[in-house]
């Protein structure tokens, strides 16, 4: 049951930039919506040397079971995405490096950095070493890639492979699939980059095939600064690259329905949001929230396979609530 995702950055004239990403998974993946305001005292919930925080940003996030953070913005216009890379080889803890549940990787990020140039610093200057587990119900560790980008069109992917971290850092990497690592994306851009997606591209559900697709399209749709226009067109690239409801195929277990997507607004602080069992596209105004120190954690639940029916604006909905509990792992 493996999440096979796109995440995809437009960028537009005057500062429109958006980053949309499906999440593909074989079942019900226990997604809802939390707004989680700044002041939050946070543990890495990896072990004696967990890494501890308090939260400068408030966020808006997407949970997976309600135990980790999969996608979200931060009221600065940090957004960070997780996706699938079955390649990840995560470091052995040792007695020294602070420790951080893979469960937390989204949400350090958005509780801690305003852009993608610090928090890639961070991680280049403060090692510490990502902790993963199984993914709940299944017998499997967790193999994540994280995303982020930020209100200037920046992007950075961070990877383990083969125990180490690995940070690409550029505004030009605005696609981001699963399998295989990000350079050998790169390579396969190059690769198209030459055909041209006006005489051909790939049409099948391949990390790959949509890596390309979602790559050639970004770049050809039109670059307006108008909100509604935009927001259309990038909706309309992340349905392109999504995997039709129902679709399994026995041969290719890491081929997984589409279940949501989510476009992040950097600019004007809008988390969008559109089930795969719902018509309608919702969405979450974060200047509309208090994220002071004070303010209530604010939860909307979706229902089982997010099939909780929401339309249009729904700041107003979202329902004080205690905090949900991040997935803790051990580090030894």
């Amino acid at each position: 049951m493996t999440a096979m995702c796109t995440r995809l950055v437009y960028l537009g004239p005057d500062g429109r930039v958006l980053t949309a990403r499906s999440m593909d998974w074989k079942r019900d993946i226990g997604t809802n919506i939390w707004a989680l305001p700044r002041g939050i005292e946070r543990t890495g919930e990896a072990g004696p040397n967990s890494l501890f925080w308090t939260a400068e940003y408030g966020s808006v996030v997407a949970t997976a079971y309600d135990v980790a953070t999969t996608d979200g913005m931060n009221e600065s216009g940090l957004a960070a995405n997780l996706l699938w890379l079955p390649e990840s080889e995560y470091p052995d803890p040792d007695d020294e490096t602070p420790t951080l549940s893979i469960s937390l990787w989204a949400q350090y990020m958005l509780d801690n950095f305003a852009t993608v140039a610090e928090a890639v610093e961070h991680v280049r200057e403060d090692e510490f070493a990502v902790v993963t587990d199984q993914v709940p119900g299944e017998d499997r560790l967790a193999a994540l890639h994280l995303s982020l980008s930020d209100a200037t069109g920046d992007s950075a992917i961070m990877e383990y492979v083969d125990g180490e971290l690995v940070v690409h850092h550029d505004r030009d990497y605005q696609t981001m699939t699963n399998s295989p690592t990000f350079d050998k994306q790169r390579a396969l851009a190059e690769y198209w980059e030459q055909i041209g997606g006006t005489v051909m591209l790939p049409g099948t559900n391949r990390p790959a095939d949509r890596f390309v697709r979602a790559r050639f399209y970004t770049n050809a749709i039109p670059q307006v600064e108008d909100r509604r226009t935009a927001t259309a067109s990038v909706f309309s690239v992340i349905r392109n690259v999504s995997v039709p409801h129902g679709i399994s195929t026995p041969d290719a277990p890491h081929i997984s329905s589409t279940r949501w997507r989510t476009v992040a607004d950097h600019k004007d602080g809008i988390y969008y949001f559109e089930s795969a069992l719902t018509p309608n596209v919702f969405w979450v105004e974060l200047d509309e929230l208090d994220f002071s120190p004070d303010a209530a954690v604010r939860t909307l639940q979706l229902g089982p396979d997010q099939s909780a029916v929401f339309a249009g604006d729904v700041s107003d909905q979202l329902a004080a609530s205690d905090p949900f509990q991040f997935l803790g792992v051990s580090a030894e």
